[in-house]
């Protein structure tokens, strides 16, 4: 039986065509209107902050709908647990390849001269590995408090007589959030050219000379990481991680102009869903891989202390790496729901380790809004890779990524 064929829509029709088109407006700007581009800043927060609204309730109808439609809370329970080793394991293969390429490529190898000056170690951060501990972590990680109200309140409908006269009012809430989401992604265009025209701007493309070779390290690392981890994960379940990539465009370009993977969360599960994963599935894994399993950030923690390593000439041996890489399994999990919390946790780290001095911080604060785009682009990408790679263990056989009619029609394309 024939496939039918796809009908193509013009491109200027497409969301995706009007954020790129923004996105290289905005680094026109930066370039050649540094003072104008800085002040478009306010576009790319507004529009950040217009996202976040939805984040909480999206998370919260989808899980407890989900879970209170499933009728066996066992599954949950197995979805859960699986979820969490999974990120456990993944964790620790980005970790690892960070710390390889920095072996490799030796990104810290630089004139120090070059540089900028680093102040005193007063004024960074935490200054041991206890100051980020698990109340702390649940106090400001919003997303994680919502996740875990949500699993009760799912529970809780679950086992109620009410069930099936609550669920489908609850599928109509939902609906009318995904419904003014689907306006408000129109928006992307602007808090894209907002956001890397303010990069630009602010920072010069000329001031990313002396650290360059740090970048394309931490860019091939994370190249690797999704093409290789990634990949192999979804080919393992007979999916593609390019077409998988091409499938969830649209939220890549908004987080590369926001540098904010949560700007794409509440698009990202409506893709995934859309795509044949079931509602608990991505209710669970996606908000709970936010806080546990943020491989970019992992990758550049891990290869941001030996580049600082290297540029200050100190010697790790086996011992020493092995240290770095059970710290950072650990402190790489605080490094989420607080917006720069993740140089917070390099911090912390550095004091863990007693060899690197802190005032190697302050050389990465100048070009750590041109790594955050890499951060949040692998963290994405390894979120969604998580929920479909749990949903095809679960059994959910109908998962494509083919672009079907219903996932165009889905689409704030449309």
């Amino acid at each position: 039986m024939s496939r039918p064929a796809l009908q193509w829509k013009p491109v200027f029709t497409h969301l995706t065509f009007y954020v790129l088109l923004a996105l290289l407006a905005g680094i026109w700007l930066g370039i050649f209107y540094p003072a104008t581009a800085v002040k478009m800043e306010v576009l790319g927060k507004s529009f950040i902050e217009v996202i976040k609204l939805f984040i909480y309730p999206i998370i919260f109808f989808t899980l407890v709908s989900g879970i209170g439609g499933m009728g066996n809370l066992r599954k949950a329970g197995r979805i859960g647990i699986k979820a969490l080793v999974y990120f456990e394991i993944v964790t620790t293969f980005s970790l690892l390849i960070g710390i390889v390429v920095a072996l490799v490529l030796q990104p810290g190898k630089v004139d120090r001269a070059l540089l900028p000056a680093a102040p005193s170690s007063a004024s960074v951060g935490p200054q041991t590995v206890q100051d980020i501990n698990w109340i702390e972590f649940l106090r400001s990680n919003h997303t994680l408090q919502v996740l875990l109200v949500a699993v009760v309140a799912g529970i809780l409908l679950a086992k109620s007589p009410r069930r099936e006269q609550v669920l489908p009012m609850l599928n109509k809430v939902s609906g009318w959030v995904f419904a003014a989401l689907k306006y408000v992604m129109y928006l992307a265009p602007l808090g894209a050219f907002g956001g890397i025209a303010y990069t630009t701007g602010k920072f010069g493309v000329h001031t990313l000379l002396p650290l360059i070779k740090l970048i394309g390290s931490v860019y091939a690392a994370m190249g690797i990481f999704i093409v290789f981890v990634l990949g192999a994960i979804l080919r393992y379940y007979r999916l593609s991680i390019f077409r998988y990539l091409y499938f969830i465009r649209e939220e890549l370009l908004i987080v590369l102009g926001t540098s904010s993977s949560e700007t794409a969360l509440p698009s990202l599960m409506l893709k995934l869903e859309l795509a044949g994963c079931s509602k608990p599935t991505v209710g669970l894994v996606v908000p709970t891989g936010y806080s546990f399993n943020l491989d970019g950030t992992s990758i550049y923690l891990s290869m941001a202390v030996i580049f600082l390593a290297q540029l200050y000439q100190v010697p790790l041996g086996t011992g020493e790496l092995i240290s770095l890489l059970m710290i950072l399994m650990i402190t790489s999990k605080g490094a989420a729901g607080v917006t720069g919390s993740g140089y917070v946790v390099l911090a912390s780290t550095l004091s863990a380790l007693h060899r690197i001095p802190l005032e190697g911080l302050a050389i990465l604060l100048g070009i750590d809004k041109f790594m955050s785009e890499s951060r949040a682009l692998t963290n994405i990408i390894g979120n969604g890779v998580a929920a479909l790679a749990i949903a095809k263990s679960e059994g959910e056989k109908n998962i494509s990524l083919s672009g079907s009619k219903k996932i165009r029609e889905g689409s704030p394309d449309r």
